[in-house]
């Protein structure tokens, strides 16, 4: 067991860095776990339960930013956290078999999202400022923000690049304080469906509490050294072994 307890904390540690650095870490710590024998659901439900305090750190540093923002986070804050909630709920009552049809589309989705995650950012930076926002648009978007946490509650996996998205359809406003609002957004999804299974009896506790410990330590080693490491290769890294690991899960 103990060998299993290392590989999964060794695991939670790449994932930390790398959603600290580029995002997409569930694409290599729930792939682990499979790996290590827990079925699917258990491996996505202690997945998500044990990154969740990854996303502290990030939502800590950034308080001061979000003080600027409580009036949008009061608006939409509700919305996402439902959304993570239902995801959850969704999830549980999948059932295991059906889960594990799924598994690798759920990943092929998420390296998809993480590859068109430059050219969104580039989409909404073009359209900042000359786009006019209706309130037939805003309830779209909503309802859209609220799918995409159903999304985050039942995978997570490449979320904060709709929600950003989104964001973008709602606020004619700045890349930097749409950010802002992503991460908050991404860690309330999070966070609610993580409460949420630690309920369900589905978490192996003992491979998420080591994980925790591995997500928040690669979590601060990834904010010291991202200044020195090119994103774009670190997320093209993921897309590819994700990638390689449905296709392994396909041909299984």
């Amino acid at each position: 067991m103990i060998p299993d307890l290392l590989i999964a904390l060794a695991a939670a540690l790449i994932a930390g860095f790398i959603n600290a650095v580029a995002g997409g870490g569930t694409l290599v710590s729930f792939p682990v776990l499979m790996l290590l024998g827990l079925p699917p659901l258990t491996a996505n439900i202690t997945n998500t339960v044990a990154l969740c305090p990854g996303y502290i750190g990030g939502v800590i540093a950034q308080r001061k930013d979000f003080a600027a923002q409580k009036s949008r986070l009061l608006a939409i804050l509700p919305l996402s956290m439902l959304g993570g909630i239902a995801g959850g709920l969704i999830l549980l009552n999948t059932g295991e078999k059906a889960f594990d049809g799924i598994v690798p589309y759920l990943i092929f989705l998420a390296c998809i999202l993480l590859a068109i995650q430059v050219p969104v950012k580039r989409w909404m930076m073009e359209r900042a400022g000359h786009k006019h926002i209706t309130l037939i648009k805003r309830i779209g978007s909503a309802v859209l923000l609220f799918l995409a946490s159903v999304y985050g509650g039942y995978f997570g996996a490449g979320v904060s690049v709709i929600v950003i998205a989104i964001l973008g359809l709602i606020y004619d406003d700045s890349l930097t304080s749409l950010n802002v609002l992503k991460q908050a957004i991404s860690f309330s999804i999070n966070i609610s469906a993580a409460l949420y299974f630690s309920f369900s009896g589905k978490v192996d506790w003992l491979f998420a509490l080591v994980m925790m410990v591995g997500a928040v330590a690669g979590g601060l080693l990834g904010g010291k050294f991202a200044g020195s490491i090119k994103p774009g290769v670190l997320r093209w890294i993921v897309i590819v072994t994700g990638c390689a690991a449905a296709v392994i899960y396909l041909l299984r």
